[in-house]
């Protein structure tokens, strides 16, 4: 059970801004989670979906969720337009066992869909290795190569893994489109490696943990035409809200850490962001 904490205000982020990373199919109203980042000043989501999970029903209900939000923004007699919803679509580390021809074929032919801005999340995750680390190679691998045939860029998870995940791609190669390392938890070190690789580097809650000086360090160091900002909701609340059920309203919370790091005007942060996330997951200018 969640334990209660006081409300309180969302920084203003000065600006329209992203939430590049979440899962809205995993939240009990998606629906009032974007009404919620409407009212936030949220602009654009990329939803993730894992093509072993079920896809059909975010692709199915997505239009639904956005339609009901926008009524409830009405009912409030708030100026505001639900976020611009772009999907995530890709075989999770985790599921990497799972990943099949036919899967292959169904991201490919569902990733022609015209909402569909990236192949993800892929990648490695050797921390809790639900996936033979052989499968886990393999799914990557192919994956990337999908990204490539399709035009898309790819979004990346990397744990405990950054060394053979960077091999990998410096390897197969980067798709034209670009790619993101997805809640970067590592050092600036890092940080540096994968910018020089061409990779976009996106922070999500953990930059506003009280441990998280390593994570704070490397957000200094990330050009600002290579930030990304995200939530991964449900998971990985910001502070103070940690342990609780994450949504995408939250990434302001995320955001502000962000710029205070960097020294940034929020406003600033949120532009260059926002920006970037449109350039690397496409929709309206």
């Amino acid at each position: 059970m969640e334990t209660a904490i006081k409300p309180m205000e969302l920084p203003d982020p000065g600006a329209p801004i992203p939430d590049t990373h979440a899962h809205l199919d995993m939240l009990d109203d998606p629906a009032g989670a974007l009404e919620r980042a409407a009212m936030a000043r949220v602009a654009y989501i990329g939803c993730v979906v894992d093509a072993t999970e079920a896809p059909a029903g975010t692709f199915g209900h997505l239009d639904a969720w956005l339609a009901d939000a926008s009524v409830r923004l009405r009912d409030w007699d708030v100026k505001a337009e639900p976020p611009e919803v772009r999907i995530v679509l890709g075989t999770h580390p985790h599921n990497a066992k799972d990943y099949s021809d036919e899967v292959e074929a169904l991201t490919a032919e569902r990733g022609l869909d015209p909402r569909v801005g990236a192949i993800g999340e892929i990648g490695l995750d050797y921390h809790y290795d639900h996936s033979p680390r052989s499968d886990q190679r393999r799914a990557f691998r192919s994956q990337l190569a999908l990204a490539k045939r399709l035009g898309l860029p790819v979004v990346v998870h990397l744990r405990e893994a950054h060394d053979e995940g960077c091999a990998i791609l410096e390897e197969v190669g980067l798709p034209e489109r670009g790619c993101v390392l997805h809640c970067f938890t590592a050092g600036p070190d890092l940080a540096r490696r994968f910018v020089d690789l061409g990779c976009h580097i996106s922070f999500a809650g953990p930059i506003t943990f009280p441990k998280g000086e390593a994570i704070r360090e490397a957000a200094r160091v990330v050009p600002l035409d290579r930030l990304l900002v995200e939530t991964d909701c449900p998971f990985l609340a910001p502070a103070p809200y940690r342990g609780r059920t994450n949504e995408p309203a939250w990434v302001t919370l995320t955001a502000a850490k962000l710029a205070e790091v960097r020294g940034e005007e929020p406003s600033a942060t949120a532009e260059a962001v926002l920006a970037n996330a449109r350039r690397l997951l496409g929709g309206a200018a």
